[in-house]
């Protein structure tokens, strides 16, 4: 354990400051400033010898937090990435990223602020790459075996990253012009700045992974054809199909999907020229929807200069402290405020979208809303609350509903359940013979750490496959939704 003593002589939970808000919105770089030594040393010393280290659990991919906090307490940095990088091939993007459920698990959390996991885990990791600790760790031997990963999400990053080490022969397929799916496209460098993709990716180069960006399976190269080339193929495309709001006015210009926004607003950011570039600038725009996309939307916005941000969320307001239905272990659901909500704007709860209002040249103007209210179980629109709210640029960020498939089933025999999900054994394999389904694309929208684990897992079912047996972790099963505590 960390210091004996150092959950009763820190009580008080520290975070990184968050760069002013006025200075932050002048640039893309990450809100906050670099953590201090100190600090983070107090933090990691606050975690506990509680028996049975419930983090464990709370976490997807397993990680070793008690272990890493320790050593981080104790100034050994470079036992710490060991440790942590035995079950994360990736802590540089869950310390950024993920909303951390190990922390809301951690039983100093039950009568105390938690430790601060997630800020322990990044400081790790940026200590590591910054002192040359991550290197390359090809494979001992070759199989002869080669493996297609189509797509270079944290899910198919992280089985190309595991079957490579296993000695496999691995090729990453992307579609956009550069590696990293939507850690590169639809996260802004606000919340990540792209160079730690890039740096991971020379990573895996160095250990053998072979990566083709700009190349659409299914359209420039046919799926049946890539079954044909590979000995096996993973399946690790996302669940990309956003929720449609199918009401009047959803045709009129400056209606958009959340994604088609942030990635022109990404795309802009690494310098590629935007024709016809969707802005904020100068616009009152509104964001439909209270998740992670909706907030990316709305510090996007903040920096493109919008004049006026508002977020509209159909249900009610979480509370601000842990309700009594989600005791502790569980994943609470709980009011937050991100970097992007602390930079201003409006947030609406039930709020309800009726209708999409045009002005004379069929262009969005207006939304019309009213109060939510629930009947048998439904949320709809409560008659005579209805209002009007100026808009220039409405973004719809209501979530996914599963992964696409108009070439996938068309052109191999492979079937969707009912939630719009690529259907997979529980081996991750699909109905077709040697084609796996990780991450989103086969468990629906998640979270990046369990799009981790599962890429993991399925590596080492794709190992299993081609080899008999295997030495890969795995850590979750494909039929897991949340881990047991």
């Amino acid at each position: 354990m960390a210091d004996p003593k150092g959950f009763l002589k820190t009580t008080e939970r520290e975070l990184p400051k968050r760069r002013p808000v006025p200075v932050r919105l002048m640039d893309w770089k990450e809100v906050y400033e670099q953590s201090d030594p100190g600090q983070l040393r107090r933090q990691a010393g606050r975690c506990m010898d509680c028996g049975v280290a419930f983090c464990h659990q709370g976490c997807p991919l397993g990680n070793l937090i008690p272990e890493w906090n320790d050593l981080t307490w104790r100034g050994e940095g470079r036992q710490a990435i060991e440790r942590l990088h035995a079950t994360n091939n990736f802590p540089e993007f869950t310390g950024r990223l993920c909303p951390a459920p190990c922390e809301s698990s951690c039983v100093l959390g039950i009568n105390q602020p938690p430790v601060t996991i997630k800020q322990v885990e990044v400081s790790i990791i940026d200590q590591a790459f910054g002192k040359g600790w991550v290197e390359p760790h090809p494979p001992q031997r070759l199989t002869g075996k080669s493996v297609a990963v189509v797509g270079s999400g944290p899910a198919g990053l992280a089985a190309a990253q595991q079957l490579t080490r296993a000695g496999h022969t691995v090729r990453v397929y992307e579609r956009d012009d550069r590696i990293g799916g939507l850690l590169r496209y639809g996260i802004p460098d606000f919340k990540m700045e792209k160079h730690h993709i890039d740096a991971r990716i020379t990573q895996m180069r160095a250990e053998g992974t072979r990566f083709q960006a700009g190349t659409e399976i299914g359209r420039d190269l046919s799926w049946a054809d890539l079954k044909a080339r590979f000995d096996a193929v993973v399946v690790a495309t996302g669940a990309t199909v956003p929720r449609e709001l199918p009401i009047p006015g959803r045709d009129l210009a400056g209606v958009h999907f959340a994604m088609e926004y942030l990635v022109q607003g990404n795309h802009a950011v690494a310098g590629d020229d935007q024709a016809e570039q969707i802005t904020a600038e100068g616009k009152h725009v509104i964001v439909i929807g209270g998740g992670d996309t909706g907030a990316d939307c709305i510090g996007t916005a903040h920096r493109q200069r919008a004049l006026s941000v508002t977020n509209l969320a159909i249900g009610q307001q979480p509370p601000a402290d842990r309700p009594e239905h989600q005791p502790w272990p569980t994943f609470p659901t709980v009011f937050e405020v991100s970097s992007a909500h602390e930079e201003g704007g409006e947030r609406h709860y039930l709020a309800s979208t009726v209708e999409f209002l045009a002005n004379e040249v069929g262009e969005v103007r207006a939304l019309r809303v009213a109060e939510t209210e629930f009947v048998d179980g439904r949320r709809v629109p409560k008659a005579g609350t209805e209002r009007e709210i100026p808009a220039d640029l409405v973004l719809i960020a209501m979530g996914f509903t599963g992964a696409e498939r108009d070439t996938l089933d068309a052109q191999l025999p492979i079937a969707f359940d009912d939630r719009g999900n690529v259907a997979r054994d529980g081996d991750y394999q699909t109905g077709e013979p040697g084609v796996f389904a990780a991450g989103d694309a086969g468990r629906g929208q998640s979270l990046i750490v369990w799009a981790i684990a599962e890429g993991r897992a399925a590596a080492a079912a794709v190992d299993r496959y081609l080899e008999g047996s295997t030495a890969l972790p795995a850590p979750v099963r494909p039929t897991d939704r949340a881990i047991s505590i």
